[in-house]
C-alpha cells in the first residue's frame, strides 16, 4: 500500500451499511485504500461490488458507517457541510457514467458553470472554458445544446467541466459504459491524457479489463472488500 502521508486520498477502515426494509446490506466492509497525488487508479470488480459506494464516499456525497476519509488533507468526518461542499467544490471533479449536462445551458456554459460557483472573474472564466473545450475537441460545439450532441461528445463536455476548475481529484463512474467500443476508448484515452495532464490523481470506476489498461494501478473489489491492488500499465 502507498504511503498515506503523501496521499490525496486515504480511505481506513471504510465501512457502508445501508437498511432496505428489513434487510441489512453491507456495501463496504473494512476497506482500505490510498491514492498518491496523480496517480491513476482503477476499481474494478463485478456490479454490486462496492465501486460506486466507494468513489461516492471519496467525494463526500454521502457518509460512511465507519472508518475515515482524509481528501486532500481534510478528514471528510470533520467537515460541516458548508466546509464539505467547498472541499467539492475546490478539490474533486466528477465525470459520471452519463454526462448529467444541464439541458437549457449551452456547452460552454455547462463548462464554465464550476468557474462561476467558485466565483472566478468572466474574463478568466471565458478563457479557461474555451482553453478546455479545445483540448477536448469540442471548441467548435461552444454554442450548441447538449441534445444536439452525441453521446461521446456530451462525455467530452463532461470532462471539460470536471477539470475546468483545475481539481487535485477526478473521479470517474463508468464514465464509459453507454458508450460504443470505440468511442469509449476515445472517452478514456482523453480522461487519462487531461488528468495527466492537469496533474489530477484519477480514480476510475469499471468494470471492464480494457478499461483498467488507462491506469497505472488496478484495485479489485468483490463483496465490499478489496481483493487485490495490483500494478497497471
Amino acid at each position: 500500500m502507498n504511503n498515506g502521508s503523501t496521499a490525496i486520498i486515504k480511505v481506513s477502515g471504510l465501512t457502508r451499511v445501508y437498511r432496505r426494509g428489513s434487510t441489512v446490506v453491507s456495501a463496504l466492509r473494512g476497506v482500505d485504500v490510498c491514492v498518491l497525488p496523480g496517480e491513476r487508479v482503477a476499481i474494478m470488480g463485478p456490479s454490486g461490488c462496492g465501486k460506486s459506494t466507494l468513489l461516492g464516499l471519496i467525494g463526500g456525497l454521502d457518509r460512511p458507517t465507519a472508518g475515515t476519509i482524509i481528501l486532500a488533507g481534510h478528514d471528510l468526518a470533520s467537515c460541516s457541510r458548508p466546509d464539505l461542499a467547498r472541499l467539492r467544490r475546490e478539490t474533486v471533479g466528477y465525470v459520471p457514467q452519463n454526462a448529467a449536462l444541464l439541458p437549457m445551458l449551452t456547452v460552454e456554459e455547462n463548462v464554465e458553470l464550476p468557474l462561476a460557483i467558485l466565483g472566478a472573474e468572466a474574463t478568466a472564466r471565458r478563457i479557461r472554458v474555451r482553453e478546455m473545450l479545445d483540448r477536448v475537441g469540442m471548441d467548435t460545439k461552444a454554442r450548441a445544446l447538449p441534445e444536439e450532441l452525441s453521446g461521446g461528445q456530451q462525455q467530452r463536455v463532461a470532462i471539460a467541466r470536471a477539470l475546468v476548475a483545475r481539481p487535485q481529484v477526478l473521479l470517474a463512474d463508468e464514465p464509459a459504459g453507454s458508450l460504443d467500443t470505440l468511442t469509449a476508448r476515445s472517452v478514456l484515452e482523453l480522461i487519462a491524457e487531461e488528468a495527466g495532464r492537469d496533474n489530477a490523481a484519477l480514480v476510475l470506476v469499471t468494470h471492464e479489463h480494457d478499461e483498467a489498461q488507462y491506469a497505472g494501478r488496478v484495485i479489485r473489489m468483490r463483496d465490499g472488500q478489496v481483493l487485490a491492488s495490483e500494478t497497471g500499465r
